[in-house]
């Protein structure tokens, strides 16, 4: 494959924050069903019903995500950017005409796990494209400048997805996923370049394999995917807990999961360059994974007494349960090394969808059973174990 020549600062940065709204278009669709369930609850289905649609996404890119790494392995990451954006936007289109036709429940399903499979491909396409275009001392600030996509994401749905569903309809709420993956697809046509290749290596194709080196890939997918429970309980029921528990409207609900999603996605700015600083992506996992499980224990807390510090404590959670996020993708990439990235970020990704998935439904069992403040608690047993899986850093 052709490489690309060397970029300046600006037009780096410019690739980077394009990747950035490619990943954001795929957060949208992943995270922004929830911000629909209040609305579905309206007309009649279930919490555990709404929330099944809400995990569809995520069931969607467990089955193609590892497939995509492969692709962004051997293909490079502008031309599978563009085929994933592509077909992303066919998908959500087809599932808000049918929810505008009413149809039944599993084709809007289908719809949403189509759109989650299609659209698995951008974020191993960021990760890439952070540790292609930048050099190590940069590598987790701009990796967190990258993973503002997931909380831009939710906070993009919060402010928008639950007004336009209230006033408008389910209908109005789905289609805005299909309008931020057209404005993702058109940014990457325009500005996206692949970074930099390096010559084929000469050893036997089984030495570039890096999970034959040692455990340490596979310790920071576990520790990844038990941090990923609290995270996925606060962005899918936080907007259900606050407009149906604590009775708040929708506008208002929305403005403080977008505050707290900005504040989120500047927190893993924070992470990276703390990780840049102290040249370590394990260390601040470490201290991550107990402020995780302090906070959820604490949000269960004051939730269950009812107080209103409760909201603050959820604030505070949503900005630290994410923050490991950058510094474990970081590290995966780094340690792969560009022939097996793709594969390693894909795995890391599918691990995480897939306990996402699987714990949005119990999570969702535990509130219809105990109350929001049960399943805030139960969620803090996860960064608790994080904490004895966190490896050291490679030399």
């Amino acid at each position: 494959m052709e490489t690309a020549p060397e970029r300046s600062t600006a037009q780096r940065w410019l690739i980077l924050a394009c990747s950035l709204l490619a990943a954001m278009a795929t957060a949208c669709l992943v995270s922004g069903v929830a911000f629909v369930i209040p609305r579905l609850i309206s007309d009649g289905m279930s919490l555990q019903a709404a929330s099944f649609l809400a995990a569809a996404p995520m069931v969607g890119m467990v089955a193609t995500t590892v497939l995509w790494g492969w692709a962004l392995d051997r293909v490079g990451e502008r031309q599978i950017l563009l085929l994933s954006l592509s077909l992303t936007v066919v998908a959500t289109i087809a599932t808000t005409a049918a929810v505008a036709a009413a149809a039944p429940a599993w084709v809007v399903w289908l719809g949403l796990l189509v759109g989650g499979g299609v659209a698995a491909a951008t974020n191993g396409a960021g990760g890439r494209i952070v540790v292609g275009w930048f050099p190590a001392q940069q590598r987790g600030t701009a990796m967190g400048v990258r993973q503002m996509a997931q909380p831009l994401g939710v906070g993009v749905s919060g402010l928008t997805v639950p007004v336009l569903a209230q006033r408008y309809g389910a209908v109005a709420g789905f289609a805005v996923f299909a309008v931020v993956a057209v404005v993702a697809l058109a940014a990457t046509a325009i500005w996206i370049v692949d970074p930099p290749r390096p010559p084929a290596a000469t050893g036997a194709p089984d030495d570039e394999n890096p999970y034959r080196r040692s455990r340490f890939l596979v310790r920071v997918h576990l520790v990844s995917m038990a941090l990923v429970i609290p995270q996925m309980a606060l962005w899918t029921f936080v907007p259900a807990w606050l407009m149906i528990a604590r009775h708040w409207e929708p506008f208002h609900a929305g403005v403080v999961v977008t505050i707290t999603q900005v504040l989120s996605a500047l927190g893993r700015i924070v992470a990276g360059r703390w990780s840049d600083a102290w040249g370590s992506r394990m260390r601040p996992i470490r201290i991550i994974a107990a402020a995780a499980a302090l906070l959820m224990a604490v949000l269960a807390a004051t939730d269950a007494i009812g107080s209103p510090v409760a909201v603050l404590c959820m604030v505070g959670a949503s900005i630290v349960v994410v923050a490991d996020n950058g510094l474990a993708y970081t590290a995966i990439a780094e340690y792969s090394g560009p022939r097996w990235s793709g594969r390693g970020l894909a795995i890391q990704n599918t691990s995480q969808y897939l306990i996402s998935a699987a714990a949005v439904p119990v999570v969702a069992g535990a509130i219809e059973r105990h109350g929001y403040a049960w399943a805030y608690a139960l969620c803090a047993i996860p960064p608790l174990l994080a904490l004895g899986l966190v490896p050291r850093d490679p030399r």
